[in-house]
């Protein structure tokens, strides 16, 4: 179990089974919410629990993200009825969740390049196997 927070702790996140594996987004849509990327841990939905209150926003005819109307903290990104995608920075416990994978690399922003050794996914490759995405914004 892993429990996180938002930076002024009216949301609280309980994720009771989680896939321990970060991956990170470059798509326009993900840097303009993430502020220059998204990075995400998925748990499952069943497995999630949330208390305080979430702003919700429809940010395609298939997904939402959500975020704390307080203080804005990314909370999540979801397919609707889908795994959620958890916000790494919320949980002192992801510190050390290794980054597995990149996609979008090609469209990452030049400070925001990660070392090591993973998949660093174009966007032709991400979009041949995912025909709906979100990408542009």
């Amino acid at each position: 179990m892993i429990e996180g927070r938002c930076l002024c702790g009216a949301v609280r996140i309980t994720a009771a089974r989680f896939n321990g594996e970060v991956s990170v987004c470059h798509c326009a849509m993900c840097r303009r919410w993430g502020g220059g990327i998204m990075a995400g841990f998925v748990a499952p939905a069943d497995a999630v629990t949330v208390s305080g209150e979430v702003g919700r926003y429809a940010s395609s005819d298939f997904s939402e993200r959500a975020f704390c109307p307080r203080c804005g903290s990314s909370l999540w990104m979801r397919d609707h009825g889908g795994d959620y995608e958890l916000s790494p920075g919320l949980f002192d416990g992801a510190a050390d969740f290794p980054l597995v994978r990149e996609v979008y690399a090609d469209q990452a922003h030049r400070f925001a390049g990660f070392s090591g050794d993973h998949p660093r996914i174009t966007r032709a490759e991400y979009e041949q196997t995912h025909p709906h995405v979100e990408g542009d914004a």
